[in-house]
């Protein structure tokens, strides 16, 4: 029996979501191998957005030499150290999203810039699962996958009108909104249900998250367009590459980690879960001494 790509799709969701539950709750050093093998896969179908092929197996392997060392010899070093490297990607990112809009093209990149930006792109945003707790780990996984499934499904249901056709023909106004709503009501529920601050805390943070998601999904659009492909990779069936599985994630990850913490915590506090923007706390109380997001501040 063949499977349809949407069976595809629903059948590799299924099968990796245990497996990022073990490596969630299980911490180094299995987090360390999830994260280098999630950035090093996405980082060699970045590269090979630029370099096809058998091209540059130097600069590719230095890369990959490079993303390793920042899993496992900056391991302490989540934070500002990672947080600010990432902003910088991030900023040209979205005004190369912006100008790709309006003509069409992009500028070329030296094959250092290519280097570093893939960097900058994976193993530096996704290092930030670092400063965070796992009960946060697990809020922006299912927020990101919120937004994807609200999306598919709306936009498959409902989708006529286009939000941006010429970064990516196929989303639609629907799917944009249900992923939005699909997210911000994770957001509530999981917010409401695990801690004290008001409910429209969660709302405002699903709408953000979801933003942000959104947007990282259109940067990869926007990429792959301008370097003619249709997919990062294919090895995830039903979903394409490891790029096209967290593209969104790259984005709602350091958005989440951009906010402050109240005054006087320390990292063996209670997670502070998004105070920074409405000053709202948001206590979780987890076993044990684990750096939280306070230490981006």
């Amino acid at each position: 029996m063949t499977l349809s790509s949407h069976h595809k799709r629903i059948l590799t969701s299924v099968l990796l979501l245990p497996l990022l539950i073990w490596i969630i709750a299980s911490g180094d050093p299995a987090l360390s191998l999830g994260l280098t093998l999630a950035a090093s896969l996405g980082l060699l179908e970045f590269y090979a957005m630029f370099w096809a092929d058998r091209e540059k197996p130097a600069l590719k392997t230095a890369g990959i030499v490079l993303c390793t060392a920042i899993f496992w010899f900056l391991r302490d070093s989540a934070g500002l150290v990672i947080l600010l490297p990432a902003a910088l990607f991030w900023v040209p990112a979205l005004l190369f999203l912006r100008r790709y809009a309006r003509t069409g093209t992009g500028r070329e990149l030296s094959d250092t810039v290519i280097l570093i930006s893939g960097l900058l792109y994976l193993p530096a945003v996704l290092q930030l699962f670092r400063a965070i707790t796992p009960t946060e780990t697990l809020l922006i996984l299912l927020a990101t996958f919120a937004t994807d499934t609200g999306a598919f499904y709306a936009g498959t249901w409902w989708g006529k009108r286009k939000i941006w056709p010429k970064i990516s023909p196929k989303k639609t106004w629907a799917g944009s909104l249900g992923g939005m709503g699909l997210c911000t009501l994770l957001c509530l529920i999981f917010g409401t249900s695990l801690g004290t601050a008001p409910w429209w805390t969660f709302i405002l943070m699903g709408v953000t998250l979801n933003t942000a998601a959104q947007f990282g999904d259109f940067f990869e659009s926007a990429l792959k367009r301008w370097r003619g492909i249709k997919d990062s990779g294919r090895l995830l069936p039903g979903h394409g590459g490891i790029l096209d599985r967290i593209d969104s994630l790259l984005l709602a990850l350091p958005t989440y980690c951009l906010r402050s913490e109240d005054e006087g915590g320390t990292w063996s506090d209670p997670i502070r879960l998004y105070d920074g923007w409405c000053g709202a706390v948001r206590d979780i109380m987890l076993p044990g001494n684990y750096a939280g997001v306070g230490a981006l501040t």
